[in-house]
């Protein structure tokens, strides 16, 4: 595709110049919403909301990721008062299986970051 730069009332702009089926493909030169990627005014406002629920529901697991938190700091120091250890390598591995049976391999990666935000300091 050739491209040519020209002056245009002071201020610089792209000009394409290609021909042939592939210039009738062209994407625009902006996008309806440049923030969102969209093309569209209404695919823009899907993903608005779409974006807006997703806010939504990552606020909610930061509540219950830290939540979380609490509990495990609770188990850990009720193990630790009765003379256990801090980790209990069964259950993480529980944890560990259920993640993955139920998110997939990605689900173990995400299990154990959980895990190690929940420890706590070991």
């Amino acid at each position: 595709m050739n491209t040519d730069l020209t002056r245009n009332s002071g201020t610089d702009s792209t000009t394409d110049t290609a021909t042939g089926p592939a210039a009738d493909a062209r994407v625009p030169a902006q996008a309806v919403a440049p923030d969102t990627g969209a093309r569209t005014d209404e695919a823009a406002a899907l993903i608005a909301g779409a974006r807006e629920r997703i806010d939504d529901l990552d606020a909610r697991i930061i509540g219950l990721v830290r939540e979380r938190m609490a509990v495990s700091a609770a188990i850990q120091e009720a193990r630790i008062t009765s003379g256990g250890r801090r980790v209990n390598l069964s259950r993480e591995m529980e944890v560990l299986h259920h993640y993955r049976e139920q998110l997939g391999k990605p689900g173990t990666a995400l299990a154990m970051t959980l895990l190690d935000l929940c420890r706590g300091r070991v």
